[in-house]
């Protein structure tokens, strides 16, 4: 199947749909519950994502998505362990003897991918690794459906899914969490953080006067659930508050931050 290139556009689109994610209520109770899985066994996951210098909750998503956190079960698509793949991609891992231990396996399902090349994990980028994982056919050709590889259980997906290898239906729909609700529960309950979320501490000050960058922030600020500033260009109190809301930290140079 041919391959989506990441571009700055493409970045920008996955940022715009992280931010404007909405996790649907009726699924809060599932998603937490995959959650807790998952971290029960993020040493698991730490253990595979460490040899290959990746993000260990990449490898969690993945994880998930392949085959509902089974370590019985390939994570290249979820065939037993017991023999090689038989699904797309058939008879992997190539080298070794059956039965895989899960770890040896996922090792070679992300170093088929190419993963452990990927040179900085950005939020975008995660999203775009995490897509192509389950390929590109939905943005191919069927643009107006985003991937259900990613968005299940929010606002960004309804419909529309692949029941069989080059078989599509606009009615099916997809019954897991998306792969970037899952980043987005995990890094709510701050579990996990992106490059974008964590250098806004150094990015943004504190100030009792205008500042250029304020406005923006404070107009980022108010896309999320919870927090209403004045759009006002002054970084002061209200505005460092929405920000320790949303990132767990104070703006720099706010007095309450030597205290946090």
């Amino acid at each position: 199947m041919s391959k989506i290139n990441y571009s700055k556009s493409l970045a920008k689109e996955y940022e715009n749909l992280y931010k404007s994610c909405k996790i649907n209520k009726k699924n809060f109770k599932d998603i937490d519950h995959i959650i807790e899985k998952i971290l029960s066994n993020k040493s698991r996951y730490i253990k595979v994502a460490s040899s290959l210098d990746i993000p260990w909750y990449i490898v969690a998503a993945i994880h998930n998505m392949e085959s509902s956190q089974n370590f019985s079960k390939h994570l290249h698509n979820g065939d037993p362990l017991s023999a090689r793949t038989t699904h797309v991609p058939a008879g992997k891992p190539a080298k070794g003897k059956p039965p895989f231990t899960w770890e040896e396996s996922a090792i070679d399902a992300l170093k088929l991918r190419r993963l452990q090349r990927v040179k900085e994990w950005s939020l975008p980028r995660s999203l775009y690794e995490l897509e192509g994982y389950n390929g590109w056919g939905y943005r191919l050709y069927h643009p107006h459906v985003l991937s259900p590889y990613l968005w299940p259980y929010s606002n960004h997906y309804t419909s529309g899914k692949y029941v069989a290898d080059g078989r599509f239906s606009d009615t099916a729909k997809s019954k897991q969490c998306g792969a970037a609700v899952i980043l987005r529960r995990l890094e709510e309950r701050g579990e996990i953080s992106f490059s974008e979320t964590t250098t806004q501490e150094l990015l943004f000050y504190y100030s009792n006067a205008h500042e250029d960058y304020a406005q923006e922030l404070q107009e980022f600020l108010n896309t999320h659930d919870g927090i209403s500033i004045r759009v006002d260009g002054w970084p002061g109190k209200k505005t460092s508050d929405a920000v320790q809301t949303l990132f767990g930290f104070y703006l720099k140079g706010d007095p309450r931050q030597k205290q946090a």
